[in-house]
């Protein structure tokens, strides 16, 4: 389906573009063939089933340094991973397509020192990736403001689901300004993720890549 899209045709700009080219992509993954347009497209939620390994970072990664303001130095998007490797993962990944455009991304996770953390968040960032642990410590420790955050996205949230996060995964998602826009990522869909999505998303898209 996708040996005919091009990153060019999913409506991202040339600055995206350039870095998309640069990191040597060609063509986009079924699963940002299909994430990309709807992100940027309208503000419905979305839940998306994928195996680890299809390109999901960038389907929503790519997104998100398109919708970002940089000049508000408040964070803007939240994602939540289950581990400290793939928060770190995730960082990088979309730090890598940001260019010249001002827009700072940040990892949090256990094991890493809160006061580091720390410092980096009261400078301002857009973007921050973080295990649900690390998270919800910065929300009680009021050091992570969530009210701006406008897109929250949850990284195989089946595994958190196996690893015993699901509550955690509730709490965050109760602390997020309401009207913000909620984005699914899981390679399964067990009853407990669909009634969380249930509760908290409302209406959503749903894609599916085998």
């Amino acid at each position: 389906m996708t040996d005919k899209i091009k990153f060019e045709h999913l409506g991202l700009s040339q600055r995206v573009l350039d870095a998309i080219y640069k990191k040597g992509f060609e063509e986009p993954s079924p699963i940002q063939a299909l994430t990309i347009p709807v992100m940027l497209r309208n503000d419905i939620n979305i839940i998306a089933q994928a195996q680890t390994g299809t390109g999901k970072t960038a389907a929503f990664g790519l997104p998100l340094i398109e919708m970002i303001t940089p000049n508000e130095r408040s964070v803007q998007a939240l994602i939540i991973t289950p581990t400290r490797e793939l928060a770190i993962q995730v960082s990088e990944e979309i730090g890598s397509f940001k260019g010249n455009s001002g827009i700072q991304v940040i990892p949090i996770y256990g094991g890493q020192s809160i006061d580091q953390q720390l410092r980096r968040l009261k400078k301002g960032v857009h973007i921050v990736v973080g295990t649900p642990g690390r998270v919800i410590d910065h929300i009680k420790r009021k050091t992570l403001n969530l009210k701006d955050v406008e897109y929250l996205i949850l990284d195989e949230a089946d595994e958190m689901l196996n690893m015993g996060f699901i509550e955690d995964m509730e709490e965050i998602m109760s602390h997020t300004n309401p009207h913000k826009r909620t984005l699914l990522f899981s390679a399964t869909m067990p009853l407990r993720i669909k009634a969380l999505a249930s509760k908290y998303m409302g209406d959503y898209e749903f894609i599916t890549v085998k």
